[in-house]
């Protein structure tokens, strides 16, 4: 006769886990069986019905059954097995955390399992078992990802607020334009021509190339329209800038208010161009918050042109890198809003 199955009561903060745990579609696949036993272990299933439910033998239905009654969500756990005794100790384990969080290695950048090896040759560790160990400890010594202390702007939110507010609700008789520059476009083409895609097989570029110059160029948006306006610059200064405005200033409808989204590069914050902009009353500075020039949308487009001439077919001249449909000669901008 079989013994009598164990009553299995789920603490309420457990229930919710559980839940969580036998709807993963992620979890490992012991863990969701598991959970899935206890919950209906829980609602009085019997250990041969869930058995034949889950498609698992009813020995482990009850070995999870008694755990959890035993040691609740702690016995879901696995038990630490035996095995050899570990060739290297704490001593070891400390020597490789303390090398890859306060030491640089003197060849690379970072720290691979081959130099730290080469490094703890006192300790006679290989490669591999440096990777189990850092495996074990959750350290990626070779991994490294960008950070940005940003400085606190107490304004940022009412900035950003600002620059939105003109894209969704541009005020009468005015237009927005952003303006950005982008430098050193690089023209380049592959050295040999790609070979198109077959059945079964994906299309091959050369991963070689051809350097052709680069060139650099300063934009304005018109958000409203989409009308771009390019002039390629040699120098990215003050007087670039200004000398960019005025040409703005002379081929817009003199009757309308131009609201300017500007990062804070330095030619748009220098003393020159504050002077000019106050002596021509109608361009109305709007400045994005530091590190937040995304919101500027010249950028972007800039970005756009860089990265259509970066991954695409690439092109033999530097004239070819600002692409044809956006390359305006002094047009006559804007359109009078009412």
């Amino acid at each position: 006769m079989s013994p009598r199955a164990r009553t299995v009561v789920i603490e309420p903060e457990h229930r919710g886990r559980l839940e969580a745990l036998a709807r993963s579609r992620t979890a490992p696949l012991r863990e969701v069986q598991r959970a899935r036993i206890v919950l209906a272990a829980a609602d009085g299933v019997a250990n041969a019905a869930i058995a034949r439910d889950l498609q698992v033998k009813q020995n482990t239905v009850r070995t999870w059954r008694n755990r959890y009654a035993e040691h609740g969500m702690a016995g879901l756990s696995d038990r630490p097995r035996t095995g050899r005794p570990a060739i290297y100790g704490p001593d070891t384990h400390l020597r490789i955390v303390a090398t890859v969080t306060n030491e640089l290695p003197e060849a690379d950048s970072v720290w691979s399992h081959r130099l730290l090896a080469e490094h703890l040759h006192a300790d006679g560790i290989s490669a591999c078992q440096i990777g189990r160990i850092l495996a074990d400890l959750d350290l990626k010594p070779h991994r490294v990802r960008g950070w940005l202390t940003r400085r606190a702007d107490p304004d940022f939110y009412r900035k950003a607020a600002d620059v939105c507010d003109l894209y969704l609700h541009p005020p009468a008789d005015s237009m927005v334009v952003c303006v950005d520059e982008k430098t050193a476009i690089a023209a380049r083409s592959r050295k040999h021509p790609d070979q198109p895609a077959r059945p079964g097989r994906i299309a091959r570029r050369e991963f070689e190339y051809v350097r052709h110059g680069t060139v650099s160029i300063i934009a304005a948006l018109d958000v409203h329209t989409g009308q771009v306006v390019t002039e390629q610059i040699t120098r990215n200064d003050s007087a670039t800038f200004i000398a960019f405005l005025t040409m703005l200033d002379a081929h817009i409808d003199p009757k309308l208010t131009i609201h300017l989204v500007l990062d804070n590069g330095s030619s748009h914050t220098s003393k020159a161009t504050r002077k000019w902009l106050r002596e021509h009353p109608r361009f109305q500075p709007h400045y994005t918050p530091a590190h937040a020039s995304w919101l500027d949308q010249a950028v972007r487009h800039a970005s756009r042109m860089s990265a259509v001439t970066l991954t695409g077919g690439g092109s033999t001249d530097v004239e070819g890198v600002v692409p044809g449909p956006v390359r305006v000669d002094r047009p006559r901008l804007g359109v009078r809003r009412g």
